[in-house]
């Protein structure tokens, strides 16, 4: 089989990779592809996608890479070090301890305490751009919402958020240029996360608030080491914010292509939470691949992986399916199906979903509400930054009807 470079695609791909994942899709299930240089198998239909999620010969775990995947720079640094000892990169029954720990912390509960706290400060968002008549809904809007609320959920200290966001900016790609930082943002990260830890273990009584780590740290019965609670912290902050921010900014940017959806869901304003999933759906968070790595008697849609090899499972391109969906590249915010995979399936289902979803309702509301007449700004270009699994924009420049005071 031969090797397809989807680097020589780009800026192309980048902007709008549904095409060519059309293509690879109806030529077949499975293709041999290069991705940021980095051979994999890339899964291209629904069926398949879902049911490898689920496959327990479909690892998270790079224990289970071969030599040679082993030594690709994004293997070897990605899932290496104390930051990466979270479930995400964990198989059953790891995976099912860590994700049972973190269950008991972040409850229904939990989550519903965080509602007036995300409206506050979507509402102070806004009310700082809807005077303006114009914003950049990424840097001023979608970026910071999430940004205050993983952070103030994890209980890192104030002083400490720039920083933080810094780090995670750098690894998601959000930063522009920064990408050769990534070892030392991580080093960084990793430092103050250990810092941080013991500090929650040891001063329990300064932590006895709603703070998710503080929580976590002082659990009785089954607990995370440190480590593990520090990778935890780590990925709840790179998932938490980066998701939303895309959930935001590609919804955003759908509804501004289609300017008949944008007016039905201002005319329709009950039609938000479905708009949520559609746009989950239409241009998700996580577009290219869902990395893994294949165990020995791995076979995807007739395709022989031989053991050890990096699988990419196109989330993008299976919810594009219309073996699945009809008319898939359509937006429809009122399509009825909600059976898309962009948060996953199976044990690794994304724990975040409700938050992003929430964050997400609370957002949209209160843009459709004060920034009317909403349209790109034409005279400022879009921005996409480039990453591994995740697709969204670093810049999305909008115009509106200026409104003051909550009006």
């Amino acid at each position: 089989m031969s090797t397809l470079n989807l680097d020589s695609h780009r800026p192309a791909f980048t902007r709008d990779p549904y095409p060519l994942l059309a293509e690879l899709r109806e030529a077949g299930p499975v293709h041999r592809v290069e991705y940021l240089g980095v051979p994999m198998w890339l899964v291209t239909r629904y069926a398949d996608v879902k049911a490898a999620l689920g496959n327990p010969l479909v690892s998270h775990d790079a224990v289970n890479a071969n030599d040679d995947v082993r030594k690709i720079p994004l293997i070897a640094h990605g899932w290496s070090g104390e930051l990466s000892h979270h479930m995400l990169f964990a198989d059953a029954p790891e995976h099912s301890r860590m994700r049972r720990v973190v269950n008991r912390e972040f409850t229904p509960r939990r989550l519903a305490a965080l509602e007036p706290r995300i409206q506050q400060v979507t509402d102070w968002l806004i009310e700082s751009i809807a005077s303006q008549g114009k914003a950049d809904l990424i840097e001023d809007f979608a970026a910071p919402l999430p940004a205050t609320i993983i952070m103030e959920l994890l209980g890192v200290p104030g002083s400490d958020r720039e920083n933080f966001r810094y780090w995670a900016d750098v690894v998601t790609g959000v930063r522009e240029g920064d990408m050769e930082l990534l070892p030392q943002m991580h080093a960084e990260a990793n430092a103050y996360l250990r810092d941080l830890i013991k500090y929650k273990r040891t001063q329990r009584e300064a932590f006895a608030g709603t703070d998710l780590l503080g929580a976590l740290a002082r659990s009785s019965g089954e607990r995370l080491s440190d480590v593990e609670l520090m990778a935890m912290g780590w990925l709840l902050l790179v998932a938490g914010y980066t998701t939303t921010i895309d959930l935001i900014g590609n919804g955003m940017l759908a509804l501004l292509r289609h300017p008949e959806q944008l007016k039905l869901l201002m005319e329709r304003p009950e039609l938000l939470d479905n708009a949520l999933e559609e746009f989950l759906r239409f241009d998700g968070p996580t577009a290219i691949p869902t990395l893994r790595f294949a165990k020995p008697g791995l076979t995807i849609g007739g395709v022989d992986i031989p053991a050890g090899d990096l699988i990419a499972l196109s989330l993008a391109s299976a919810d594009h399916d219309p073996g699945r969906f009809d008319k898939p590249d359509e937006l429809d915010i009122e399509r009825a199906d909600r059976g898309h995979v962009a948060f996953g399936h199976g044990i690794h289902f994304c724990l975040g979903a409700p938050l992003a979803r929430m964050e997400g309702r609370i957002a949209f509301r209160a843009l459709l509400a004060r920034c009317r007449d909403l349209k790109l700004d034409m005279s400022a270009s879009l921005s996409w930054r480039v990453s591994v699994n995740i697709r969204g924009l670093r810049h999305l420049p909008v115009t509106f009807t200026p409104t003051r005071g909550g009006a």
